[in-house]
């Protein structure tokens, strides 16, 4: 285990002790696909609210731009420009 890596008991929770261990009891019991699923399903509504923020902070940005932007958010600015001609640098995110 990488000891620079939070574990579920160095990270901060506002959660009800009673609830996280039902959360964590019912992880435990996720098949690895179940488990994929959800991280699937958390990086979906990470990247929705993300389009959500770049919907409104660009109101007239067309589909292309969109998605260019929300591209940017994850994948290197080297890349974008080699890839897209996206600078980031230049247009922002």
């Amino acid at each position: 285990m990488d000891p620079l890596l939070p574990t579920i008991d160095s990270v901060p929770d506002d959660t009800h002790p009673a609830i996280r261990a039902l959360l964590i009891e019912g992880y435990r019991k996720m098949s690895p696909a179940q488990k994929l699923e959800r991280v699937r399903a958390l990086n979906h509504a990470v990247q929705q609210l993300a389009l959500m923020d770049i919907r409104r902070r660009h109101p007239n940005a067309d589909e292309r731009e969109q998605a260019l932007r929300l591209a940017s958010r994850w994948i290197e600015p080297e890349l974008m420009v080699r890839a897209f001609g996206w600078d980031v640098r230049k247009v922002g995110y």
